[in-house]
């Protein structure tokens, strides 16, 4: 017999039954989450100025101030784009551009080839990453995982440095109440898990997180995705101050639904009946005023679900619910 040394248990009991597939980003740099990816950009560009959107998630700024670097906010305008003059850019600043609920992969591809624009998709895991520009996805936006992000940078430059690696697996509690017991009862342990992230390094993505990860049917995901978005959006259109035509006809992915009604209760009321409708970002409300079009989007965006968990009766529900209010 050959002799073959090996480490690795052989036997015993079992551990989490998982279908062994491939990641769906299998080239990116793999870490422990999207903010994590968007620190490790900056240590590696040594940016010394960001410019990002008054209407982003406040963990955007995390890594900016831990690591002391200037910023400034900018606006966006009614079709989610920034209201920015991209030649007064210098080389050692960087403008953060977020796909906004995964439907602005069209106009990131008329952006000026700069290579100091960082693109955000935590909101767009399926869209290619720019060949211009540094990219990175939050897979937990999409996916039951309690972690992870994943990272391109144009250049395939890496940073010089051995991350230690993340585990996950004391971060499931959330995923796991949420099949035993209800999404309530784990909802507790779904913010503490986004708060323990908050106080972790950049580190490698775990081997759970990669597991699962290497485990789903994108295929069906992305299709489900789709199918529920354009349903939606032939329910709404009529009504839905944004003008989504021209993006429904893409072979897209998004995240949700974005409906924008002059409506401020419609969430609540939605709330009440057990459909829960995430508000893209609470703090954005603390950084622009009344008048400032992020601040309406804010107060009325309605972020209906369309992911892959979603069923023709949960689609009903939610039309039943809103032409009731």
């Amino acid at each position: 017999y050959c002799m073959i040394k090996s480490n690795r248990s052989i036997g015993g009991y079992f551990k989490l039954e998982l279908f062994e597939g491939n990641e769906y980003h299998p080239e990116a740099i793999a870490l422990n989450s999207g903010r994590h990816c968007f620190e490790y950009i900056l240590r590696l560009r040594n940016y010394k100025k960001v410019y990002i959107p008054y209407y982003t998630c406040e963990v955007m700024l995390e890594p900016i101030n831990k690591l002391g670097i200037k910023y400034e906010f900018y606006h966006i305008d009614e079709n989610l784009e920034p209201q920015f003059d991209f030649s007064k850019l210098q080389e050692d600043e960087s403008l953060l551009y977020t796909n906004y609920f995964g439907l602005k992969d069209d106009y990131i591809n008329t952006l000026p080839p700069k290579h100091n624009i960082i693109i955000d998709n935590c909101q767009s895991f399926f869209s290619k990453p720019s060949a211009w520009f540094d990219t990175f996805y939050s897979p937990r936006k999409f996916f039951g995982v309690p972690d992870g992000g994943y990272l391109y940078t144009y250049d395939n430059l890496r940073l010089n440095t051995k991350l230690e690696q993340s585990v996950s697996y004391n971060r499931c509690s959330h995923l796991l109440k949420r099949i035993d017991l209800s999404a309530e009862e784990g909802y507790a342990d779904f913010k503490k898990n986004d708060k323990e992230l908050s106080n972790e390094p950049v580190m490698t993505m775990s081997n759970l997180t990669q597991r699962i990860l290497s485990s789903i049917d994108y295929d069906y995901v992305k299709g489900k995705r789709n199918k529920n978005f354009k349903l939606f959006h032939n329910q709404f259109k009529d009504i839905n101050i944004l003008n989504l035509d021209l993006i429904v006809n893409s072979n897209i992915s998004p995240l949700i639904y974005p409906l924008l009604l002059n409506k401020p209760k419609l969430r609540e009321s939605l709330i009440s009946e057990k459909i829960y409708i995430p508000q893209y970002w609470p703090n954005v409300l603390l950084w622009t005023s009344i008048d400032d079009f992020e601040n309406f989007l804010t107060n009325h965006l309605i972020s209906l679900p369309i992911e892959q968990r979603i069923k023709q009766d949960d689609i009903r529900r939610i039309f039943n619910s809103i032409n009731k209010y």
